[in-house]
């Protein structure tokens, strides 16, 4: 049997790993690294880059890349790189594709099932479309999960003797999520979720870059017209900026010009913790609600959850703890690495379904995030109105799970009901998400009060089955709504976005060190004076003779004073102690 493996597919990073016999184990990427980032580029010759490569394209060549796609998955968005168009299905599925292959490098085998996390609060039709993209990248999906249950299930496989009440604060690069879990007698069941699919740590990164241009006098709506290296290479000293802010006081910034160069002249910018802490303050502000909507589905007092759980690498920001610590009314722990556990926890999923001899005790439930129901018509005195929402799964229910409402036609002789199918939370249908509908037939002519029983049936990959009986005759129609939900791509779509993918070139695993370090200098070299820019051309020029003759020696020795060179000028931030 081929393995089955757990895929965290996020909007900064994402990451796979599988179920060994000693737990849950990180598959490195091609250039060793457990985390590769979410970018998909196009270089000038027309090949593919993912992940860390692609990032360093996006600085010198943001037209040539995307990123945060994750957030429109289910959407008509599209991305043009090099005159070519993406949805964000194909965008992520390559994403996948890369991480397949790091499994299979690892393995040594072919690698065609998995299971993919999703936040908590994304919709059906974003459910659907992570699906399509494993589809497009080669892979079964077997589950999609839910990123707060995954990172649950990780702590419940280092913690299953403990019997707790926790809850999970999971913030990462593009998604908020919490969730609140009860631990006990080796299960895990998941008693409430919510949270916001377009909240993260990327929307602080932002802020942080605008706040710096307006200061030198840019504005940054215009700037990323008229000037997308700027912006691109400021994001990126402001990702840097933003980390070292976690661990000092005040950090400097340089502000590149239009074309995305930093030199000796350029403008610097002084920025504390404290003015982060301000500018973001109405970013933060946004996890309160679901926190205290969470609490209240699950009847719950902050006294009574033993602890909180951070998740997410925007969670290892002293701001965020504080927020957390200030609703909760107690400091927040972070026991296992915030960028894997979730990963960690999709692994331990794919070891249930592969069977694991480790995994014979554990037991996982979980919750749909979502009320989910169909419109209905009101009486008023004599007047009939539309568009009324009427709930038949609450959100937060168990899944999978079933549940039936009756309902009765409001016409003499209606022989039809066209019943519409909603996803949200408010009380009219046009503030919901229309999923779909079902046309239900056959209703036998009489007064009005002809009753119709509807069954909703909720699996654990978000499908939702709706069937409708007509009373009368006993006659059953029913439809599986998110394998038809507007906008997803259907079957012939996959197959195509298959083929195109295909097409594209990409180097060779082996080479995939030789060309982060190429595509890294080319961006640090736009950067330098006028001595180290000569230096470094000329380890270019080495570094490239030794690839086209492929003389091992030669290459290793110029690779690794390139490298030497690079970190010199380029050291890179790392991420931080954990909490203890």
């Amino acid at each position: 049997m081929s393995p089955i493996i757990g895929i965290d597919l996020g909007t900064t990073n994402s990451a796979v790993a599988f179920m060994s016999p000693d737990g849950p184990k990180l598959i490195p990427n091609a250039l060793g690294e457990n985390l590769t980032p979410s970018v998909v580029g196009l270089d000038e010759k027309g090949n593919l880059l993912v992940g860390a490569t692609a990032r360093e394209l996006r600085v010198t060549k943001p037209e040539r890349c995307a990123s945060l796609f994750k957030r429109y998955m289910g959407t008509d968005w599209s991305a043009t790189l090099a005159g070519r168009e993406f949805g964000p299905e194909e965008l992520s599925g390559l994403v996948l594709r890369s991480l397949k292959a790091d499994a299979e490098a690892f393995f040594k085998e072919d690698v065609k099932q998995a299971v993919i996390t999703v936040p908590a609060y994304f919709n059906d039709r974003q459910r659907q479309a992570t699906i399509a993209a494993g589809k497009i990248a080669g892979l079964t999906v077997e589950r999609i999960l839910n990123e707060p249950t995954a990172a649950a299930i990780a702590y419940g496989f280092h913690e299953a003797k403990e019997e707790k009440t926790f809850l999970i604060f999971d913030l990462g690069g593009g998604t908020f999520d919490v969730s609140l879990v009860d631990l006990f007698d080796g299960a895990l069941e998941v008693r409430a979720s919510s949270g916001e699919s377009a909240l993260g740590g990327e929307d602080i990164t932002r802020v942080l870059a605008s706040r710096i241009l307006h200061r030198a006098g840019v504005a940054y709506e215009r700037a990323e017209v008229d000037s997308p290296n700027q912006v691109a290479r400021l994001i990126q000293i402001c990702e840097n900026a933003k980390l070292r802010l976690s661990r000092e006081e005040e950090v400097s910034v340089r502000v590149p010009d239009r074309h995305g160069n930093l030199s000796e002249n350029s403008q610097e910018v002084k920025v504390s913790r404290k003015q982060l802490e301000e500018w973001v303050g109405h970013i933060l502000a946004r996890v309160e609600l679901p926190v205290r909507r969470v609490m209240a589905d699950a009847k719950i007092r902050k006294e009574d959850v033993s602890e909180t759980i951070l998740v997410g690498g925007a969670t290892r920001m002293p701001l965020v703890v504080e927020r957390v610590t200030q609703l909760l009314g107690k400091p927040p722990q972070r026991r296992l690495n915030p960028d894997e556990v979730v990963v960690l926890g999709a692994a331990v999923q794919a070891g249930l379904f592969s069977k694991s001899a480790a995994l014979d005790d554990i037991v996982v439930t979980d919750v749909s995030p979502f009320t989910l129901g169909v419109e209905i018509c009101k009486r008023f005195g004599h007047e009939i109105r539309q568009g009324y929402f009427q709930p038949i799964i609450e959100r937060n229910t168990v899944i999978p799970g079933s549940r039936s409402e009756v309902f009765s036609t409001m016409e003499a002789n209606q022989r039809a009901i066209d019943l519409k199918i909603y996803q949200g939370e408010s009380r009219k249908v046009g503030e919901n998400l229309l999923l779909g509908n079902l046309e239900v037939t056959g209703i036998p002519a009489g007064p009005e009060g002809q009753m119709i029983e509807v069954c909703f049936t909720y699996d654990l990959n978000g499908v939702l089955e709706v069937e409708a009986t007509v009373m009368a005759t006993k006659k059953k129609i029913s439809t599986v709504i998110t394998r038809h939900a507007k906008g997803s791509m259907s079957s012939e779509q996959i197959r195509e976005a298959v083929r195109e993918m295909a097409k594209l070139k990409t180097h060779p695993r082996d080479e995939a060190e030789n060309r982060y370090l190429l595509q890294r200098a080319e961006r640090i070299y736009q950067e330098l004076g006028t001595d180290e820019r000569e230096f470094l051309g000329r380890l270019l020029d080495g570094f490239e003779t030794a690839l086209a003759k492929r003389e091992p020696e030669a290459l290793r020795a110029n690779r690794e004073a390139l490298q030497e060179f690079l970190d010199r000028f380029d050291p890179g931030v790392d991420s931080g102690d954990d909490l203890p």
